[in-house]
């Protein structure tokens, strides 16, 4: 017999109660895994390199909530130094992969270099989550501030999902300056990015948005961002720097991918604008 039109209807309507089935147990699953996505921790237990430095000091500081954070404090030449860079990293490995990178920082600013682990990343307790972030990042102010660093004195910089780490810190406390490193302007538009066919802005409960904050900044701001990243959109850094208010830094890393090491020219840069944007 012949396919009558209600029977392709009936079809039709099969298909797309199958496909909506289909895409919300995606979501489910999506939203299930959302955590382990985007945190991507290793305890020293999975992974731990040495030290940059002889220098550099292993710090313990505990959170509001009980967790003792692990970090690394590695001081300047100068033995009274007027500041400090409080590095927020990214979302995968721990402190230890960064040794390289507050090693260079040091070097090229005079600056001394606190580095702290999120909870569950590297030796610090705990299980990662955006509000256990946030208060491993207030903990480690507060580890500056009793050492005798005043908070407008603190160069707090954030890579990638540090990023967001940064601008909550520096939207609380008044601080030298915020350097955003290879950060995207919210966790779910940079998720939207790699998955378009999500509605990741009200299903994802992470959401580490610094472009809300951009405007409320009242201290200078450094954005690089390397224009071949594959990982958070060159786009994201232009947005950033075009919310945040004066003075201001673009620095365009050509030709560089999201994990690349920061070269001789971003540290170059970084200090000249610390220079220039320094309180008298």
């Amino acid at each position: 017999m012949p396919t009558t039109p209600r029977t392709w209807k009936r079809r039709l309507l099969r298909l797309g109660l199958f496909v909506l089935v289909l895409y919300l147990v995606v979501l489910v699953i999506f939203k299930s895994l959302e955590n382990s996505l985007v945190f991507q921790p290793a305890t020293a237990a999975q992974a731990w390199l040495a030290p940059p430095s002889e220098r550099v000091e292993d710090v313990g500081m505990t959170t509001p909530t009980g967790e003792r954070i692990h970090g690394w404090w590695l001081p300047a030449d100068d033995p009274k130094p007027t500041g400090a860079i409080l590095v927020c990293h990214g979302n995968g490995g721990n402190l230890s992969h960064r040794g390289r990178m507050t090693a260079d920082l040091s070097k090229a600013t005079g600056l001394p270099v606190l580095i702290f682990d999120y909870p569950g990343y590297g030796k610090s307790e705990g299980t990662p989550s955006e509000g256990g972030c946030y208060d491993a990042g207030t903990t480690a102010v507060m580890w500056l501030s009793d050492r005798g660093i005043r908070t407008e004195n603190m160069v707090i910089l954030g890579e990638s999902l540090g990023g967001g780490v940064a601008t909550d810190l520096a939207a609380k406390f008044p601080c030298r300056a915020v350097v955003l490193v290879k950060t995207f302007t919210s966790l779910p538009a940079a998720a939207k990015w790699h998955y378009p066919w999500l509605p990741t802005r009200w299903l994802m409960s992470n959401r580490f948005d610094s472009l809300a904050r951009m405007p409320a900044l009242t201290c200078p701001v450094f954005v690089a961002h390397g224009t071949a990243d594959t990982v958070v959109p060159f786009a994201h850094a232009e947005k950033l720097f075009a919310a945040a208010n004066e003075p201001k830094q673009f620095l365009r890393l050509e030709g560089q991918d999201h994990n690349a090491w920061l070269t001789a020219d971003f540290h170059a840069a970084l200090a000249e604008f610390l220079l220039k944007t320094e309180r008298r």
